[in-house]
């Protein structure tokens, strides 16, 4: 017998014939003799439209009352869960987060996990319990309701997996797992049987939306496998596991793309120390989140400075520089939305050489411009022009042997 916790996003559970087939494949894992946690999103759409509500009433909801109502889209499914499956006479019972001991900071809207008390869950699965789990939420140790942000249901599921010890926690979304490439403009991608954590965090944080980042960070840190397959088939997935678990080192795993990308560069900048901190310091100030960073050196003691932020914060970032700019004496500041980030991820980039030229090389036989570069141990990232961005990711999908045969 198995701790299993399940995960269903918002697709899975998205009308009541869903919410029927989920108790389904719950009734189904029970059946098998396992103890079953399921951590469920909110319907598909139910979020933006309590979002809309809100925006009703507000030009500014407070954050704390946004959270009460945002926090209403996962206890209704937990809930129609919970009935669904006591009416095929299953014992079944739904908790809150904040029942369920999720406790959080109190950072409304983004709040981070900093505890899960297992006792409740623990003395519920011993009498054979079928527990279902509101993700997405919490709460502050004032008792306030508290929401972690989007995603954040995948980060509950793996965090409760951890504070139970659970053999295994199985992410169910609209996709059969994790593959080498965005299907949609790869057709020669493939799915990916295993992939180590560190592939997966870097895949997460470059584009792949599959799964939460934070939960993966939460699955390598306690080395919970992660399981990521379809709520629609009976198909195996993807699993996310720890490097050391004999999985197969590929040179390069997947390609991942990113068009929710903007430069901003400052021109001719005095090349004086205390500069840099000048340039970003009001940027962190703004919650602004600066990813790539590239400083080229000029004659006479300046330098040109180029960095890259979120679409959505690019104005923000451009209009905090303008005035930066002023006060340090940079001549002109100016951006581009217009761009893309293309990596390439594989732990076994650790014992091979020459995965950088090759894939610069593959990109200049296609005459795609490389504007910005970004390394890590396991990953090559490159910021190009937008518009070669589909080509780019099927030239190195095809460059680094992913093609599926």
């Amino acid at each position: 017998m198995s701790l299993i916790v399940q995960k269903f996003g918002g697709t899975s559970v998205a009308d009541f014939e869903r919410i029927r087939h989920v108790a389904k494949r719950v009734k189904k894992t029970y059946d098998q003799g396992n103890d079953v946690v399921v951590i469920l999103s909110a319907m598909a759409g139910v979020t933006d439209n309590l979002l809309k509500m809100a925006a009703q009433v507000s030009d500014s909801p407070d954050k704390r009352e946004l959270d009460v109502l945002l926090a209403t889209g996962e206890q209704t499914t937990a809930a129609l869960l919970s009935m669904t499956l006591k009416s095929m006479n299953y014992p079944a019972r739904s908790l809150l987060g904040y029942q369920a001991a999720v406790i959080t900071n109190h950072s409304h809207g983004n709040a981070r996990i900093i505890d899960i008390g297992p006792d409740r869950i623990n003395s519920m699965l011993n009498d054979r319990t079928i527990v279902i789990v509101a993700g997405f939420q919490g709460c502050d140790k004032d008792g306030n309701i508290t929401t972690l942000g989007r995603g954040g249901s995948d980060t509950s599921a793996v965090a409760i997996a951890a504070a139970l010890k659970a053999d295994v926690c199985e992410i169910y979304t609209d996709v059969s797992g994790i593959y080498t490439a965005d299907p949609n403009i790869c057709e020669k991608a493939q799915k990916i049987n295993e992939i180590s954590y560190d592939e997966m965090l870097n895949m997460a944080s470059l584009g792949a939306n599959v799964l939460q980042i934070r939960s993966v960070g939460f699955a390598k840190k306690y080395n919970i496998p992660v399981h990521v397959r379809s709520s629609f088939n009976e198909e195996e997935g993807t699993m996310v596991v720890n490097e050391n678990s004999g999985m197969e080192r590929l040179v390069v795993s997947a390609v991942t793309h990113n068009k929710d990308e903007a430069r901003i560069t400052l021109k001719k900048v005095p090349d004086q120390p205390g500069i840099a901190a000048k340039i970003f310091s009001p940027i962190s100030k703004a919650g602004i989140v600066i990813d790539m960073i590239i400083q080229n050196t000029r004659p006479g003691g300046e330098t040109d400075l180029t960095f890259t932020v979120p679409n959505a914060d690019y104005e923000t970032a451009l209009e905090i520089e303008k005035k930066v700019a002023e006060k340090i004496g940079a001549e002109v500041v100016f951006g581009d939305q217009n761009i893309a980030k293309v990596s390439v991820i594989g732990v076994g980039m650790k014992n091979h050489s020459g995965v950088a030229s090759t894939m610069f090389n593959a990109l200049a036989d296609e005459n795609i411009n490389i504007i910005m570069i970004s390394t890590s141990e396991i990953r090559i990232s490159c910021i190009i022009e937008e518009k070669y961005t589909e080509l780019a990711v099927r030239v190195l999908h095809t460059t680094f042997g992913l093609d599926k045969e």
